[in-house]
């Protein structure tokens, strides 16, 4: 398999968030991907867990079991939206310094 788009995050498997365990997460783009069977089909405590991993700034996605291993090509494009997404905007540069002081009434240079 090739490289996916976005390999400059990590993704940690079975990474740990708080009392979670989340399958992968990438810290430094706050998202976190669950990849859920049929059990997890109107699962109450996969809200609950949503909610909190929201609450505490993470991004949570989720794919079923079948769409990775059906369309994988799918599930990384989604994935890597979603960390272009949440891209801040690159800052403007900093204005450039003030001109210089001197060269009046009182200056070295002029004595």
């Amino acid at each position: 398999m090739r490289q996916p788009p976005f390999k400059a995050h990590h993704f940690r498997r079975q990474a740990t968030i708080g009392p979670y365990f989340a399958d992968f997460a990438t810290h430094r783009a706050r998202i976190v991907i669950e990849v859920d069977g049929g059990q997890h089909s109107g699962s109450g405590s996969d809200e609950v867990r949503s909610r909190y991993l929201e609450a505490n700034g993470y991004r949570v996605l989720r794919f079923w079991n079948n769409d990775v291993m059906a369309n994988l090509s799918g599930v990384l494009s989604a994935i890597d939206a979603a960390i272009n997404a949440d891209r801040p905007p690159t800052p403007p540069p900093p204005p450039p310094p003030p001109p210089a002081r001197g060269g009046g009434e009182g200056s070295r240079a002029n004595a």
